[in-house]
């Protein structure tokens, strides 16, 4: 890591499509030389989970590095930085999973919603990369889900819901003492990172800079200069970001009127909701609304924090 610039971070988010249980990425495209021309770590906005079935090259999890050859598994949080580097003119095979834990545990668990909080806060104790031989049901688990994603036979959004269960229950189970301990030891750039966990989960909240900078243990001058250097945009541009994003999220699953979706999004008034929309995507959110899958694209352009997917 001594060779990877640590002072800035990249926020690359992915979309599960509607009615599905995950977002999948499988195939060819998968098949390269990762890290090629890349000097910085990113992080996502769901729980990664990536099996290598071949190739050499370090997983690199903050300032941690690990090997990888092949028949391994990595799963990482949302919001934990990480990147993956090929060995030189080498090419790895790599296929993901993304998955929105949160959201799919609670409504899994809706009679049980401390159970859900338990699994989620191990899930997300720490970032884990394990061998095949190590773990093999989970192994299975990952490669299984791959294959009914890939063949999309009949019922196969009921069985990966089913496996995925089962998947995120052996992921807790492996960080079975998780605590928060492993965020207070993290480096310089993920001091921010129970920020960016706290706009993920309250974006909808009144939200101040003081609260952030003193969820990381900072003063709010030093939280702003720490956060802007990493991230390339301010806490209140990375809030109101965050908030479009969930807004475009919410008006494709929903008819509500934009008084309601900018309250439901965080934002106090719609006239600041509309405002912000634009300046961020260009349009208004009714255009968004209208015809989203023309503007979409818009997003991704934010600022170089700010990307969707790889």
């Amino acid at each position: 890591m001594n060779k990877r610039r640590q002072d800035k971070l990249e926020f690359r988010y992915y979309e599960i499509p509607q009615n599905q249980p995950l977002l999948a990425l499988l195939g060819e495209k998968w098949v390269q030389n990762y890290g090629a021309g890349i000097d910085f770590l990113h992080f996502h906005n769901y729980l990664e989970i990536g099996y290598c079935y071949g190739g050499t090259g370090d997983l690199v999890l903050d300032e941690a590095s690990r090997r990888f050859d092949g028949k391994m598994f990595s799963v990482i949080p949302k919001n934990y930085p990480h990147t993956t580097n090929s060995d030189l003119e080498t090419i790895s095979r790599w296929e993901y999973l993304f998955i929105d834990v949160e959201n799919f545990l609670h409504s899994t668990y809706q009679d049980n919603p401390l159970f859900a909080e338990d699994i989620i806060k191990r899930i997300n104790y720490k970032p884990n990369f394990v061998t095949e031989e190590e773990n093999p049901e989970l192994a299975r688990m990952i490669l299984n889900i791959c294959d009914e994603m890939r063949d999309k036979r009949e019922f196969y959004v009921e069985t990966v819901r089913g496996m995925l269960q089962s998947l995120l229950l052996g992921i807790a189970r492996m960080n079975k003492n998780g605590t928060d301990k492993v965020r207070n030891q993290m480096t310089s750039i993920t001091q921010i990172a129970k920020a960016l966990d706290y706009v993920s989960d309250d974006f909808d909240k009144e939200i101040t800079v003081k609260e952030l900078a003193d969820i990381c243990h900072m003063s709010e001058t030093h939280f702003r200069r720490l956060f802007e250097r990493n991230m390339n945009m301010t806490p209140v541009e990375y809030i109101n970001l965050v908030r479009i994003q969930m807004a475009c999220e919410y008006m494709k699953k929903h008819r509500d009127s934009m008084e309601t979706v900018a309250i439901k999004c965080g934002f106090q008034t719609a006239s600041t909701f509309n405002r912000n929309f634009k300046r961020i995507l260009g349009i208004t959110p009714y255009q968004w609304k209208t015809h989203p899958e023309n503007y979409e694209g818009k997003l991704l352009n934010y600022k170089i924090s700010a990307l969707k997917g790889w």
